[in-house]
């Protein structure tokens, strides 16, 4: 990408991106040609493709990962009106001229719309890996392909570009057949093969693409990609496991107003199980046993985005998967013959700004040392590609720095974490270092949220009311000194950590609630929470609610406990049929006690701790 910066507020900034090519990438008479970006430097690869149907599910599924889009889109009758009118108003030049002058007018307006955005591909001494990120920034995928799944007819070429990427190309690679011969090349000039049309790319015109890019974008793909590597949980799956996963989500749809999670259930020495919501059907996995050492249950979302996987699967020996946490991105990394693919799911999307925030605390901030920073990528650039202990050992510094600074350059697009073989690679997103100064934070709420969050007392101590199968409401004063006055706060978040109901005192909400966004005090708000979680001291809580739960017999058996001060609350069962006791002690020391013996109980008859994060 070539990027001149010039965003506006994060809010709605983009940042535009000139790609220039010689020519659209395509496939014919048993060639695909990978047309690379001729303002960055040029890459080479060439070859004979020794498995091409798996290369071409492999492209195919990579198409329909950067093609995605699972917003919601309500009817929108203005595109149509304008299309209508632009119609009228070209209406002696015929049609054809009149819908070109309407997708000209939709590419000035809603430049991604319909485009499809270029892979970046990189070509490392070990594989090609291609990156995408969705238009709806859901998901990223990350696929590589082994050199040894093509029989190479030139020296290759090492670096990173973005290549020409077209529906009209992905439907040329569904030619690719078995029983024919396929070469291969990527590279910034057509190669001297000989078809039919070899006279139409000697005269062609080079091709331009400007595109507007939400900064958004840029940022979710560099965040999904940074948190690669922080993954705690990791279990693995067969290929029948995850299709029958896939064959129940066809099979029912999603209810609306109804719970639409993955739960996974990790038992340590015990086969993971996947449960669906709303209906709580168990599918039994029979990869591996969990090798962790504690039991839990994750939730994620955006299992809907797991069909992106359907065409790949059949090729998949192995799968692994990784969780974050409680609504935090999981990564799904399918391994087959010369061949893997890393699909990272999000979980949420813009609107779902608390969940997002929880991500955002995952991700270190502070600036590290330049020299550390350099020494990590003058060694990357020399070797393409390595692994955490030889970077620290080569570069001198200790796991944990070393470690640090790799994140770092994570975070700037210049490096990327290969989930599938454990590795880092070096690989600049931009022709020109990007301004980090622009994807620091989301919005300028979420800035002033952060100088909030670093002043004294500026946040007072939190009130934390549990609503029995609700949730949790969330309440605090937020002293503003610039303002000169103090602002009341509350936050509702329900089970699944969506914020429910927020009320703010301040002007912006009471006049427009959260249309416009939330204000400075309710991210700040989320931000102390999380925080206090974080921090949890098991000798000092006051306040705190766990869910746990058991399955038996299909059964699924459900606890929550409560300590607020001096009482205990004990809820079991659903919410008709619930049986609910109260305790009340005489001091907050002994109702903790209290509490906290109540949980070992809990774990030892094999409950398990489902408490959103």
């Amino acid at each position: 990408m070539t990027d001149n910066q010039t965003p506006r507020d994060n809010s709605d900034a983009r940042l535009a991106i000139q790609l220039r090519y010689q020519h659209a990438s395509d496939f014919h008479a048993g060639h695909l040609h990978l047309f690379s970006q001729l303002n960055r430097s040029d890459v080479k690869f060439s070859g004979t493709i020794k498995e091409p149907i798996v290369f071409r599910e492999a492209m195919a599924t990579l198409f329909s990962i950067v093609s995605s889009d699972y917003r919601y889109a309500p009817k929108d009758r203005a595109v149509y009106s304008a299309f209508m009118q632009m119609r009228r108003s070209h209406q002696h030049q015929g049609l054809a001229k009149a819908q070109q002058a309407y997708f000209q007018w939709l590419f000035d307006n809603d430049p991604l719309a319909f485009c499809v955005l270029d892979p970046v591909i990189s070509v490392h001494p070990d594989r090609l890996v291609f990156e995408v990120f969705s238009k709806d920034e859901g998901c990223y995928a990350s696929l590589s392909f082994d050199h040894s799944i093509f029989d190479q007819t030139d020296t290759p070429q090492y670096g990173t570009t973005n290549i020409d990427y077209s529906e009209a190309l992905s439907q040329g690679l569904e030619q690719m057949r078995s029983f024919r011969d396929t070469t291969f090349s990527i590279g910034q000039q057509a190669v001297a093969f000989k078809i039919e049309t070899a006279e139409a790319l000697t005269d062609s015109h080079i091709i331009e693409k400007n595109i507007q890019v939400p900064v958004s974008w840029l940022r979710g793909f560099l965040q999904v990609q940074s948190a690669a590597h922080l993954a705690v949980d990791r279990f693995q799956l067969k290929a029948i496991d995850l299709y029958n996963a896939l064959h129940h989500l066809r099979m029912h749809a999603d209810v609306k107003g109804k719970r639409r999670g993955l739960a996974i259930e990790l038992m340590p020495s015990q086969y993971p199980t996947l449960i669906f919501e709303p209906t709580d059907t168990v599918i039994a996995t029979t990869a591996a046993p969990y090798q962790g050492q504690q039991a839990k249950i994750v939730r994620i979302w955006g299992r809907r985005r797991l069909a992106l996987l359907k065409r790949l699967l059949p090729y998949a020996d192995t799968i692994d998967v990784a969780l974050l946490g409680n609504g935090m991105p999981s990564y799904w990394t399918l391994t087959g013959k010369g061949v893997s693919l890393t699909l990272a799911i999000t979980g949420f999307s813009s609107s779902n700004w608390s969940q997002a925030l929880n991500f955002d605390l995952l991700l270190p901030r502070q600036d590290l040392t330049l020299a550390a920073v350099e020494r990590v990528l003058k060694h990357l650039q020399s070797c393409f590609v390595d692994t955490l202990a030889n970077i620290s050992h080569a570069t001198d510094l200790t796991p944990s720095d070393c470690f640090s600074s790799l994140q770092q350059a994570c975070q700037q697009g210049l490096v990327m974490f290969d989930r599938a073989l454990g590795v880092y690679r070096y690989r600049p997103l931009t022709t020109q270092p990007l301004e980090m100064a622009h994807f620091r934070y989301r919005h300028p709420a979420e800035q002033q949220a952060y100088d909030l969050l670093s002043r004294l007392a500026a946040v007072s101590v939190l009130d934390v009311l549990v609503i029995p199968t609700e949730g949790i409401e969330i309440s605090a004063t937020i002293t503003v000194a610039e303002d000169k006055r103090s602002y009341l706060s509350k936050l509702k978040l329900n089970e699944e950590g969506h914020v429910a109901k927020a009320e703010c005192s301040c002007h912006a909400i009471m006049q427009h609630g959260l249309a416009h966004g939330p204000c400075s005090h309710l991210v700040v708000l989320r931000m102390a929470y999380a925080q206090q979680q974080a921090q949890r001291d098991t000798n000092t809580i006051s306040q705190e609610t766990r869910l746990f739960a058991r399955r038996r017999k299909g059964t699924l058996e459900q606890v929550q406990l409560t300590l607020n001060k001096n009482r205990v609350f004990l809820v079991s069962g659903n919410l008709a049929t619930a049986k609910r006791q109260q305790l009340a002690f005489n001091s907050v020391n002994d109702a903790r006690t209290a509490y906290l013996s109540k949980i070992q109980q809990f774990e030892t008859s094999g409950f398990i701790d489902s408490t959103l994060g």
